[in-house]
């Protein structure tokens, strides 16, 4: 069956794509939730316009995302947290520590699911945190982590 798609579905395509998926997907599920529209020739300008919202909405958050990013590249974020003498950090800093450091320290607001820590820093030092803002935008921000 040929839907035009009314938002973003993972693994599937992006808001105003055509294309062609199984009767049953289509029908059991995209239909239903309001994801697509079965496909017809008046449907198809429709598309195009959304198409182009979306290519302007994601030239703004890119353009936006990268302002960000070089805010915060050449910046690094002192964080204070209590350790012991072998610099093992008593508990650890997490994303959510991370984040309101940024604010703090470069007067920058980040989503906390934007920031990808793998794990919390448990120890004194220099670490790199990677942010994902945008598809195209990824940058590591530098963290110190000292003694208090």
């Amino acid at each position: 069956m040929r839907i035009v798609l009314r938002s973003d579905v993972d693994g599937v395509g992006k808001k105003g794509d055509i294309l062609d998926v199984a009767d049953g997907f289509a029908r059991n599920f995209l239909i239903p939730k309001g994801r697509a529209i079965k496909a017809t020739p008046g449907v198809q300008a429709q598309a195009d316009a959304m198409r182009r919202s979306r290519d302007l909405k994601d030239a703004k958050d890119r353009e936006s995302a990268e302002v960000v990013a070089r805010t915060l590249v050449p910046r690094t974020i002192r964080i204070t947290a209590r350790a012991g003498a072998e610099g093992k950090l008593f508990g650890s800093v997490t994303a959510a520590d991370v984040i309101t450091a940024v604010a703090e320290q470069a007067g920058v607001e980040l989503d906390r699911r934007k920031l990808h820590l793998e794990e919390p820093i448990k120890t004194l030092g220099t670490h790199h945190v990677p942010v994902k803002l945008h598809p195209d935008v990824q940058f590591p921000v530098t963290v110190e982590v000292v003694a208090s």
